[in-house]
């Protein structure tokens, strides 16, 4: 691959990067017509999981998706955007341009593509999260957590997710570090230390010593159903590959090491091994492994060759190649990089996993055939340590197994997914709630074989990424942008927050949009007792998930529900006023204000949609005993105002406008000043839409 220099490099902007980082292979296939027969059209799945990056370090100042430029960010419970962590040390830390920083500090600007990591721990990454509040950030993973690239830092990926289909609400799986989320990428689930009752919510694996998990793998699944399947893997594979952790996998290991001299315990400590040895030393420890690999049983050769084979450094890309020319390429693909491509802050960079993407994509593209009937999955498997905005859904406390020491294993933050193929070009933005399990739900359509390991509640809460394909679509992709050079490696370093902080933005515009399984709604008022009854409502195929936020002592702490039909959810005041936000997917955003002593204080504001005409209606109920002089104003979507009298024990209806399916409405009562509901959300009508 071409590359730039330090020097080159200071010039990458949004001008200099006007020619595509594709491979041509990628644009010649592309504008072939797509394969149609919907998910039985796909042969091939790819899943190339990368390590370590936040959705808001890398997309949230892109147009168009749930970045800088979300409406309704959270509101911290002393008041401010949940973008404005508050700093232990004083005051609060805003997201600030590596970039920028990097030229405050006297760098060279190219110097943005290499950070140290930071805590990305099980305590740490719950510190963060914060019950709910999500405002831990900063004194749990110090002022660097706020970093952010944007488009002429990592030009690749941005181009990707203007080219295919960017997946804005995929959370990593649990609040912790690489191998537990990457055992929910494989299995479906984490369970126990062995011998103990200690859940595997760390890296304790990675010793040599570990006796092994013991639950069942997918790919153990996939073995025994006769369905295709490898994981590619270099003598370095950064420790990624979880699926070697597991007894079944290590016991093979330790047969074929038999024959091996030096008491390795595991085969990776014999790969990792070989780069202390001589060419000599390495041909013979290498035909030694061979010969223990010869004494294997067919199944058990079978379980080696799939699983725990590694080849040369600098191999991986040249054997998926090769397979795929030879017509040899599974059904089911694992990619699990060196430390050098893994994109991980502390052993590699954005640019030197942009190189190895860019590979990943012309082995693909260059084969018009495979690339017709192949999904490639990017995905991070945990967020390092890096800001995100979004909480994340978390399962109710009755949902025991979806929790651990009092804290809910997840979902975790939101991480970047990217998912390439024939049937998602166009620049989407889909919005469904993902996690990595899925990437095991898609498996699971696409080849009928199931993963029991997945509990309820993520069956629940997450989709199955279909959400993210259109396998209708006729006709050809638009036209890209010629190729250009990728940028390549330099030194690491660690940023630090600037004295004088402006919140940023995210690029204007938006994007196009997958249609979503949702169709939330929020309403609610007190009742004869003073109770604040919430009506949550989705009449989506999909269940919808609520956060709920207490702002006045309605709750102990953020509430979380998750709602097919509908919900009613009772919540006490602690005094006269009460102050609640609700959240639902897909950025929409429902705040509830009022008090018992208002002449509204009984009133609601009620949501029917009306897909087919693009709108909705929007009723207020008087239950009170005096007449109500109602205003509704949108001022995002729109600039609609009306005024509705509501006589006391009626109601009043009135239709409201939506600008390509987004709606807002601030309603106020004239005479109750503590009355309001803001509304704000999406009418789904089953077809792809716009970005709000």
């Amino acid at each position: 691959m071409p590359s730039l220099s330090r020097r080159r490099m200071l010039g990458v902007s949004g001008a200099a990067l006007a020619g595509s980082l594709l491979p041509p292979s990628l644009h010649t296939a592309m504008a072939e017509p797509m394969r149609r027969g919907g998910l039985d059209a796909v042969e091939h799945i790819v899943v190339l999981m990368q390590e370590n990056r936040s959705f808001d370090h890398y997309f949230g100042s892109l147009r168009g998706v749930r970045g800088f430029g979300d409406a309704h960010p959270l509101e911290l419970p002393g008041g401010g955007p949940v973008f404005a962590q508050p700093n232990p040390a004083g005051g609060a830390v805003l997201p600030f341009s590596l970039r920028r920083e990097a030229e405050r500090e006297g760098r060279d600007p190219s110097d943005i593509q290499y950070l140290g990591d930071l805590d990305h721990s099980w305590n740490g990454t719950g510190k963060a999260w914060a019950g709910g509040w999500n405002n831990g950030w900063i004194g749990a993973k110090g002022p660097a957590t706020m970093t952010f690239y944007d488009r002429a830092d990592i030009a690749l990926q941005y181009e990707l997710a203007d080219t295919f289909t960017l997946c804005d609400a995929y959370h990593c799986s649990i609040f912790g570090s690489t191998n537990p989320n990457r055992n929910f990428l494989w299995t479906g689930t984490v369970g126990f230390e062995p011998g103990t009752r200690q859940r595997a919510v760390t890296n304790a694996a990675y010793s040599y010593d570990h006796p092994g998990y013991e639950w069942t793998t997918y790919p153990e699944r996939l073995e025994a159903a006769g369905v295709s399947w490898r994981i590619y893997q270099e003598w370095d594979n950064f420790t990624d590959n979880a699926v070697e952790y597991f007894v079944p996998f290590k016991k093979v290991g330790r047969k074929v090491l038999d024959s091996v001299d030096g008491k390795y315990r595991t085969t990776e400590e014999f790969y990792y091994a070989l780069f202390d040895k001589s060419a000599d030393e390495r041909e013979r420890l290498l035909g030694q492994l061979a010969a223990g690999r010869a004494k294997l049983s067919a199944a058990e050769r079978s379980l080696f060759d799939r699983a725990l084979y590694r080849s040369e450094p600098k191999t991986l890309v040249s054997r998926l190649r090769a397979d795929i020319a030879a017509r040899r390429l599974p059904r089911v693909t694992w990619l699990v990089p060196s430390a050098a491509d893994s994109e991980h802050p502390g052993a590699s960079t954005p640019v030197g996993s942009a190189n190895l993407i860019y590979d990943v994509l012309d082995a693909i593209a260059a084969d018009p055939a495979t690339w017709s009937r192949t999904v490639l999955l990017v995905n991070f498997d945990e967020n390092d340590g890096y800001f995100d905005h979004v909480p994340p859904p978390v399962p109710p406390v009755s949902s025991a197994e979806d929790y651990f020491g009092g804290q809910p294993l997840g979902l975790g933050p939101r991480v970047p997914m990217t998912v390439v193929s024939p049937w998602t070009v166009g620049g989407f933005v889909d919005s469904t709630v993902y996690d990595h399990t899925s990437v095991l739900k898609l498996l699971e359509r696409w080849t009928g074989i199931a993963e029991p390991n997945i509990s309820p509640w993520r069956r629940t809460v997450t989709g199955d990424l279909l959400g993210a394909f259109d396998f209708a679509r006729t006709g050809h992709p638009p036209r890209l942008r010629r190729p250009g050079p990728v940028p390549a490696p330099i030194d690491r370093w660690h940023p630090k927050a600037p004295a004088e902080q402006v919140m940023p933005e995210a690029e204007p515009g938006a994007r196009p949009a997958r249609a979503l399984p949702y169709q939330a709604a929020v309403s609610g008022g007190l009742d004869a007792a003073g109770k604040l009854v919430l009506s949550l409502r989705n009449s989506g195929r999909a269940s919808a998930h609520f956060a709920i936020y207490p702002y006045a002592g309605e709750l102990p702490a953020p509430a979380h529900r998750d709602v097919t039909g509908e919900l009613a959810e009772t919540l006490s005041p602690a005094a006269d006023g009460y102050r609640v936000v609700v959240q639902g997917p897909n950025r929409s955003w429902w705040e509830l204000r009022g008090s018992r002593s208002g002449a509204a204080a009984r009133a609601e504001v009620r949501t029917r949609f009306l897909p087919r005409r693009g709108g909705l209606e929007l009723t207020v109920v008087n239950p009170g005993d005096q007449a109500l002089t109602v205003r509704l104003t949108s001022a995002r979507y729109g600039r609609a105002t009306k005024v509705l009298r509501v006589p006391p024990g009626r109601s009043a209806s009135t239709a409201w406008p939506a600008w390509r399916g987004w709606y807002d409405a601030r309603v106020t009562v004239d005479s109750d000043p503590a009355f309001l509901r803001l509304l704000t959300g999406r009418v789904e009508d089953g077809r792809p839409g716009i970005s709000g």
